[in-house]
């Protein structure tokens, strides 16, 4: 009887105070698992999702030194921090779209899409997530996952919200940011189209009678998959790098 009613006045006293810090982690674990890339795609199950969050808490949880009294306020800050690092890492998923979409249209396969979905994306755009996906994988994502959120606790302590005109303006850089790494990343098609161009004009102007559209239009999305198979290993390697400067300053931009 005596240890019953030792075990009933540690879950009314230390219990509780452990289970509600325990699910304010995750609340902002459980924000950030739904947009994240891996995770977070539409064809993971949410029970799947449900449970790598539960995970997660249970891994950051102890790593917690001071947690909060959980109220509606502090609910909302928390949701609102795992949203803003769930966006920062699912933008870089963007710049591969992006770079994907340039490429396929620079070599005239934008028609050629990949998956049905709401938002249709060109097969390139495609092939270059879902390895940059496998990628992230294989260099052990979970593990990087769990150390932004234990770093997140010193970015924005728990129960506050963060600042909404440093948050507005390094979400204004960091898209910026991204467009600029997705327009790198098709430059090489983008040169080597636009000198295709030049040759095919040049050659159209010195044989005027020659059907150039009919030779150059194969040749282009030949040599644009050849030059796709050269340079998807570099063009992963550097947003890679990306990636991994994200994750080690995630509210700075770094050069």
């Amino acid at each position: 009887m005596m240890l019953f009613d030792a075990l009933l006045a540690w879950i009314e006293g230390e219990g509780a105070a452990l289970f509600w810090s325990g699910f304010l982690v995750f609340v902002r674990v459980g924000a950030m698992v739904a947009l994240v890339p891996v995770f977070g795609e539409q064809s993971i199950p949410v029970r799947l999702r449900l449970g790598v969050a539960l995970g997660l808490t249970l891994v950051v949880s102890p790593a917690i030194a001071a947690p909060v009294a959980p109220d509606v306020l502090s609910i909302l800050a928390e949701a609102l921090t795992g949203l803003i690092l769930g966006a920062g890492i699912r933008l870089f998923i963007h710049a591969l779209q992006v770079a994907g979409t340039i490429a396929a249209l620079s070599i005239s396969l934008g028609q050629m899409l990949g998956v049905a979905g709401a938002d249709p994306a060109p097969a390139i755009s495609h092939l270059l997530s879902v390895a940059a996906l496998a990628l992230l994988v294989t260099l052990g994502f979970h593990l990087r996952l769990v150390e932004l959120l234990v770093y997140s606790y010193e970015l924005f302590p728990q129960g506050t919200f963060p600042d909404a005109g440093s948050v507005a303006s390094w979400g204004v850089a960091h898209v910026a940011r991204i467009f600029g790494l997705g327009f790198s990343l098709a430059m090489p098609f983008m040169i080597g189209a636009t000198l295709y161009y030049v040759a095919l004009g040049a050659i159209n102007r010195a044989m005027p009678t020659l059907m150039v559209a009919f030779i150059g239009a194969p040749a282009l999305t030949g040599g644009g998959l050849l030059f796709l198979a050269l340079t998807a290993p570099a063009i992963l390697a550097v947003w890679l790098a990306a990636v991994t400067a994200w994750f080690e300053a995630p509210m700075g931009i770094v050069p």
